[in-house]
């Protein structure tokens, strides 16, 4: 096969522009003939390029990449681009579907792209029946609705931090820091919806302006005028706890 045309699909332009810089990469032979923010247009740029591949966020607005997936995939390949944690991952495994983890390495987009041109050669496409159990087993896996990933500003892209590796949030003004043994870095959910979005088992909320990782305290105590005090195991500065969170570390 001498032209192969593909199309790349995500609601976030860093990351389609991260994609497309790592596809030149690894294959410089591949045409991107179009790129698409959300489901939709994902369908229609399917359906006026023809392309042979279809890279493909699998939450996107309007329609998501699986049910785009569902309509193209006697037309061409598809490779699903996913944030889903390392659990939901398994079942792309088990069905043998072509995915990609955000955030996307080098490394493991030269093995897809291995794959694909080997699909190409075959003809190998991934049948309605496999796409409809991988949306059955991924939406038991969402059933939980706990966030696993927050996206903070990376240079001039986007990098996904997953929470296990977050030691606490702070909320600064507009934004909110997330604190890792790696550094800090800024993003826009406030507090009150990282409060919702989160493990409340794994993360408490500590002050209205402050959520830790539990696995991340070393121990609580009480200041000289009787404010409680978090001691964390990674990190010099103390966490302040406000008296009606308190009651948190009775379980301690």
């Amino acid at each position: 096969m001498n032209e192969v045309k593909a199309i790349i699909a995500d609601d976030e332009a860093p990351l389609r522009e991260s994609l497309r810089a790592r596809l030149s990469e690894v294959w410089p032979e591949l045409i991107i003939c179009g790129e698409g923010k959300n489901g939709k247009e994902a369908l229609a740029l399917v359906e006026q390029h023809r392309p042979h591949i279809a890279f493909l966020d699998i939450k996107m607005p309007g329609m998501t990449g699986m049910e785009v997936a569902e309509r193209v995939s006697d037309k061409c390949r598809v490779v699903f681009v996913t944030a889903y944690d390392e659990y939901a991952v398994d079942a792309f495994e088990k069905e043998a579907v072509d995915y990609l983890l955000k955030p996307v390495t080098k490394e493991r987009l030269a093995k897809t792209v291995r794959r694909l041109k080997e699909g190409l050669e075959t003809g190998a496409t991934v049948s309605a029946e496999i796409l409809h159990r991988l949306m059955v087993r991924l939406s038991r896996e969402e059933g939980s609705g706990r966030l696993q990933y927050v996206r903070v500003q990376h240079g001039d892209g986007v990098r996904l931090v997953p929470v296990d590796e977050v030691i606490y949030f702070k909320a600064e003004d507009k934004y909110t820091t997330v604190i890792t043994r790696e550094g800090e870095s800024l993003i826009r959910k406030s507090i009150k919806e990282l409060a919702e979005e989160l493990d409340s088992e794994k993360f408490w909320q500590i002050h209205r302006g402050t959520i830790v990782n539990v696995r991340s305290i070393a121990r609580v105590s009480r200041s000289l005028t009787g404010k409680g005090v978090v001691k964390l195991k990674d990190r010099h500065e103390t966490l302040p706890v406000s008296n009606r969170y308190m009651p948190l570390f009775k379980q301690m």
